[in-house]
């Protein structure tokens, strides 16, 4: 099945009948701005709609009442939400309603299932586009009358494009009432407005149709080809991925998941491998218990390779006690009927668990000696059930099941077979009055009332339903038969007929709510599903106030609130199979869930997914688990488990899995008690695991019990005011730059970061004017961990895969980087944290990508005085070298001068050359990582001895885990063992770190005369500098040929001699133009780099918040429609509400007249040369000048707007906030005046 072009059709088939839908509501006066009344000329009859200067369109007859059908559903969703809302959700669902029955009668055609097995919409002969019911019209048995086709008649003898597609769309519409007789919850009567708004082709290229026959073709569709009825499945999962990335855009955005984006944010198709697995070792599990109740000598593992189920696990070996009470507990099992068994998916999307589950059934059916038609109808009737809040998805399930039963019997839709699928409707809009005239033939009053207030209290309990679904709690019995008795007779005799407009209505929408009571309050010997991920942030108010009231232990995530439901929906001794996330696993937060869930219940078996279990899904984000649980609770039990993690990609975990199955000596399959893992603190699922290591728990103190603190930090409820990049600010208010601390209004904060150990990670400030009191004051602000505040304390980044841990002092740390500080030995509490033992428990305790403060804290710590000393010596000297590492980049706040120029770096003394520079910093580095890496190894050694590990881990130490920087000369020297560390460093990386700091030197950022950060705020002193002076004006000039002697390229060539010396300029600059990209001499190498690239690797190394400026009269403007015509950088602390005036007049208006008269000067060379190539380099380069003019021009006006604005800014805004600020004039319009950061 080629799934790309599954997708691309679904795709683009919803975008086109959106886009057609919207097309043919305009012309009947309906937009996303509003609805346009007809023209006053209309009459009831007719209706005529003003759409153009002249033009007209009318609608007559039926098509009159569809138009106010839709009007009036319009308004009704109106008032649930706005106009808006209402317009784009009613558009979408005719569009998604329309795809899913062109989808469907593809399907049907293709696998002759048809009524009257003619074709719709292919002919199914090569190259005849017409459909077959098109070309044989008069032979289909679709409910056309004479009159229709004596119209139809005069279509086809036209024979016209518009015509034809009349025709089809006639026929069409009256092929999807007619399959209402069929399916009627897949092919609703369409007498309304999704039939008005529909517009279809056959003949059209473009077309949904065409697209889809051409497209596609038949073979996903054919069952014989695909053996499943899976494609309905991906279609559903491709059609939504459009409005899914619009549902994760908004979310980044904050905005709440409510119930229209539910469906879209949370659909995920279930891969087929893990739907076999799930259904075959829940289902095939109760069954193959069965067999051997009933008497039969085979094995598990015979029974299974008999039916074929290739996912099976055979149940772990139990001791001899265990197997004895197995035994007796399953001898209940013969007495199992086949048509009693009940299987429900209560989030059962398309149906794809369902389907299959049917493939087993009937299994099962046959073999009780049932035929093939009798299995299916008895199998929709009795054993299948599901749930879903998207009326879509429960429409294509409902399909799917019932083409599955259609494979089986060819009459089955023709019986009007009850099937036990169910879409969750809300019931704010059922009319509550006219349940008063319900209950006609209850004859006692008491009764009656009872009943009714049954019905009121139901009601209340799905005002919600379709946010809420499956979740709803049914905490109370009722008599559904006698509820079911209620609704359905009205009592006309005491009712005006006002009062009873729409009962029939009401009385359906109750009906379906009292199934959907039952379906819920019901016992289940099998629960399957492929439940909703969204995590507590993203939930709209309803969602979260049910879970907090109803969900208090799994109200974290959806995922987990189902794990608990499904529990609620089995029966004693019934099985749950299901893939979630594995976060309730190991987090703190599902800690009580997971205690009680363990306690009550056994998992059976697990395959440990982790990421990328999802074609679908790439990264580390969602890592999964599929497993098996028990409704039922044998202690001593042992489960088997699968630990895929560290595999690849999906198809690649599939194939371990069926490897494992026949090998399970082969490395990831793991046999183990749930009884040891509440012996481990937190309860962590750690099934793979040694006893030694549970020993370790019981027999060490944790590292909480041995921490004067742990604990998270500063929790500012607005981090976009509170928080900074310290390089944002005025240095003079950031402490420790500022050694006065009660004087400074921003300090030093630790928020986390990107993974590195021993020292680092000091990018932030964090707002304490007057000791935080804004921030203690705020009302969703939290302060944790005060007692470490200004102290020494380590700390981590409380999210990623990856634990690095690091030493800071005297100042604050972030909730999102929690921190510890030991009652004594900081240094050895750090080396074990470092070492592979430290990241060894954290695995066991949480392996997921968030690390949690209470994680950290149990770990068990083993202190052995004979080697306390020697790992407080390695230590403080990783420490040491990571800091030097650290302050070697301007990032840095202890940054000093660049490593070409550091005498420490350089052996004492700096060279004349550039090259021998580097050679020596490269040199410095390298070593310094070959001896942390060293000091790594040894204290691993080390703490891998004292727990005795050494079964279990290696000292060695990969060099993609050194967190310090490596340098290499060019990137294919970088060796399979060291990929994917983000420390390495090429030689360009080094040279363009050396160009940034000389921009720095240009600005008076840094100095040639001092160490260290010189200026960032305050008053500039430029008789400070004397070897190499700053701009005084605070701007550069760049520009593509040298028209200006002091532009950037040449103050830079000046910063290189004053620093290495003119002897070695020239020398120096082929060293650092060999070592950037491109073509040209070493002064033209360097002003590409500085013209194109500068910037960009300027934005990214200060994480999108620029402290240097680029004044771009390309900005906002396609690479292609760039000129280039002119850029300068200023130097942010340095920027003046005059500096974008200086620009404007002291160096565009001057760029300008040095285009203007080099354009007059390549005239005038084009008149008067003779040489043809001469000419034609003069018209190119005329050409080019030209339009860098037009572009300057225009640049000009948008300065000259700001210009007269006079913009100030305030450095504690920070670089996002004042960028748009200086851009922006002072009637709020915005000029992009400044390249995109």
């Amino acid at each position: 099945m080629d799934k790309t072009a599954l997708k691309n059709f679904a795709i683009y088939a919803r975008e086109k009948l959106i886009k057609d839908i919207q097309d043919k509501a305009r012309l009947i006066g309906i937009t996303e701005e509003g609805i346009k009344d007809p023209l006053p000329q209309s009459t009831d009859d007719l209706k005529i709609f003003h759409i153009g200067e002249r033009d007209t369109y009318k609608i007559s007859g039926d098509d009159v009442r569809k138009y106010e059908k839709l009007v009036k559903e319009l308004r009704k969703r109106e008032k649930e939400s706005d106009y808006k809302t209402a317009y784009k959700t009613l558009i979408e669902e005719v569009a998604y309603t329309w795809f899913n029955r062109i989808t469907a009668i593809r399907f049907m055609e293709v696998n002759n299932y048809m009524p009257d097995r003619m074709r719709v919409l292919s002919s199914g002969r090569k190259g005849v586009r017409e459909p077959e019911f098109i070309t044989y019209y008069r032979d289909t048995d679709i409910g056309i009358t004479e009159e229709e086709f004596e119209r139809l008649d005069e279509l086809k003898l036209d024979g016209s494009k518009e015509a034809m597609d009349e025709m089809f769309q006639f026929m069409f519409i009256k092929q999807c009432n007619a399959l209402n007789d069929y399916l009627p919850e897949l092919f609703e009567k369409t007498d309304d407005y999704a039939e008005l708004l529909l517009t279809i082709s056959y003949t059209d290229p473009e077309g949904v149709v065409y697209r889809l026959i051409e497209d596609l073709g038949e073979e996903p569709f054919d069952i014989n080809k695909t053996g499943q009825i899976e494609v309905i499945g991906w279609l559903y999962q491709y059609y939504n991925t459009v409005p899914k990335e619009e549902v994760d855009a908004a979310v980044k955005k904050n905005k709440k998941v409510d119930k229209n984006t539910l469906p879209a944010k949370t659909q995920l198709f279930t891969p087929e491998w893990i739907v076999k697995y799930m259904v075959q070792n829940s289902l095939g599990r109760l069954w193959i218990e069965r067999r051997i109740a009933m008497g039969s000598n085979k094995s598990e593992e015979e029974l299974a390779k008999e039916y074929g189920w290739e996912y099976y696990l055979p149940e772990a070996e139990q001791v001899e006690e265990v197997k004895v009470k197995l035994k007796k507990m399953r001898e209940d099992r013969k007495k199992l009927k086949v048509e009693d068994i009940k299987f429900i998916d209560p989030s059962m999307g398309s149906g794809h668990i369902l389907v299959y589950a049917f493939d087993m059934f009937m299994q099962f059916y046959l073999e009780e000696g049932y035929t093939e038609s009798e299995a299916a109808e008895s199998i929709i009737e009795n054993n299948l059930y599901g749930l879903d809040i998207d009326k879509r998805a429960y429409q294509l399930a409902y399909f799917s099941l019932m083409m599955k039963g259609r494979q089986y019997s060819r009459r089955m839709l023709n019986k009007g077979l009850k099937n036990n699928l169910y879409y969750f409707i809300d019931s704010k809009n059922i009319n509550r009055k006219q349940i008063g005239y319900l209950g006609r033939t209850i004859e006692d009053e008491d009764e009656r009332k009872e009943l009714r207030e049954d019905i009121l209290e139901i009601l209340d309990l799905f005002e919600n339903a379709r946010e809420l679904g499956s979740i709803i709690r049914i905490e109370k019995e009722y008599d559904y038969d006698k509820l079911i008795e209620f609704v359905k007779h009205a009592d006309d005799a005491n009712a005006l007929p006002m009062e009873l407009m729409g009962i029939e209505e009401t009385q359906e929408k109750l009906m379906s709510i009292i199934n959907l009571t039952k379906i819920l309050s019901n016992k289940y010997e099998i629960v399957v599903t492929n439940p909703p991920y969204l995590g507590r942030g993203y939930m709209g108010a309803n969602l979260t106030k049910y879970l907090d009231k109803k969900y208090k232990n799994t109200k974290a995530d959806l995922f987990a609130v189902f794990m608990e439901k499904c529990e609620e929906l089995l029966r004693k001794d019934g099985y749950c199979g299901m893939i979630n996330q594995h976060s309730w696993m190991f987090l703190s937060s599902f800690e009580k869930y997971r205690e009680r869930l363990l306690l009550e219940n056994n998992i059976i078996n697990m395959l440990h997914l982790g990421p990328r279990a999802f074609e679908e899904i790439s990264g580390e984000v969602v890592q999964s688990t599929a497993f098996i649980i028990k409704k039922d609770k044998l202690e001593d039990y042992r489960s088997s488990y699968l630990r895929l993690v560290k595999f690849r990609n999906a198809k690649e975990k599939e194939i371990k899995t069926l490897e494992c199955l026949q090998n399970p000596d082969c490395g990831y399959y793991y046999i183990a008690k749930q009884d040891n893992f509440e012996l481990i603190p937190g309860c962590p699922v750690a099934y793979w695991i040694s006893n030694n290591i549970v020993e370790v728990f019981l027999n060490y103190p944790s590292l909480k019990e041995k921490s004067i603190s742990i604990s998270e930090g500063i929790k500012t409820g607005l981090n976009e005011k509170y928080i900074r990049f310290w390089y944002e600010l005025n240095i003079k208010e950031f402490y420790p730059m500022n050694e006065n601390r009660n004087l400074a209004r921003w300090v030093s904060h630790h928020k986390g970061g990107e993974y590195r150990r021993w020292y680092g990670n000091k990018f932030h400030a964090i707002f304490w004017e007057n000791d935080g009191y804004e921030i203690r004051n705020r009302k969703n602000s939290g302060i944790q961990g005060e007692t470490m505040f200004f102290k020494s304390f380590l700390s981590w980044s409380k999210s990623g895969s990856n634990f690095g841990i690091r030493y800071y002092e005297d100042q604050l740390f972030d909730s999102a980087s929690p921190a510890l500080e030991p009652i004594n030995n900081m240094f050895y509490v750090l080396g074990l944290l470092s070492s592979k033992i430290g990241y060894f428990f954290t695995r066991i305790i949480n392996p997921t990508l968030s690390l949690q403060v209470g994680d950290v804290g149990t770990i068990p710590i083993i202190e052995e005085k004979e080697v306390i000393e020697e790992v407080n010596i390695l230590v403080q000297e990783n420490i040491s070298i990571s800091k030097i590492d650290w302050d070697s980049f301007e990032t840095s706040w202890d940054f000093e001068i660049h490593p070409l120029l550091d005498e420490s770096k350089q052996g004492g003394q700096v060279p004349a050359t550039i090259e021998k520079a580097y050679d020596n910093w490269k040199e410095y580095a390298n070593k310094n990582f070959a001896k942390l890496k060293k000091n790594e190894e040894r204290l691993n050694e080390i703490f891998i001895e004292i727990y005795g590990l050494e079964d279990e881990l290696t000292p060695e130490v990969s060099d993609r885990d050194i967190t310090i920087t490596k340098i290499f000369d060019d990137k294919k020297d970088i060796y399979e063992d060291i990929k994917g560390n983000q420390y390495i460093l090429t030689k360009e990386d080094v040279i363009k770190s050396f160009i940034s700091y000389g921009v720095g030197c240009m600005f008076g950022r840094y100095s040639l005369d001092e160490k260290g950060l010189i200026y960032a705020g305050g008053e500039f002193d430029i008789n400070r500098y004397k070897k190499f002076k700053p701009v005084e004006d605070n701007i550069v000039i760049i520009t593509d040929k040298e028209y200006f002697k002091d532009d950037l390229v040449n103050r830079f060539i000046e910063f290189v001699k004053v620093a290495f010396g003119e002897e070695t300029l020239e020398e120096n600059l082929e060293f650092i133009a060999a070592s950037l990209k491109g073509k040209g001499t070493p002064r033209e190498k360097i002003r590409n780099y500085f013209l194109n690239d500068f910037y960009k690797d300027h934005v990214k190394t200060y994480k999108k918040r620029p402290i240097y400026w680029l004044y771009d009269s390309s900005a906002g403007k396609t690479k292609r429609s760039s000129q280039n015509g002119f850029k300068a950088l200023i130097y942010m602390h340095r920027y003046n509400e005059d500096t974008t005036g200086k620009v404007r007049i002291d160096y565009l208006h001057k760029l300008q007249n040095r285009y203007e008269n080099r354009i007059e000067l390549l005239k005038d060379n084009i008149v008067k040369s003779k040489d043809p190539r001469e000419v034609a380099r003069s018209e190119k380069e005329l050409e080019k000048i030209t339009k860098q003019l037009k572009e300057c021009k225009e640049y000009d006006e948008k300065l000259g707007h700001i210009a007269v604005s006079r913009i100030g800014i305030d450095l504690d805004d920070g670089v996002k906030v004042n960028y748009e600020k200086v851009q922006t004039d002072d009637k709020g319009k915005k000029y992009q005046i400044l390249a995109k950061i």
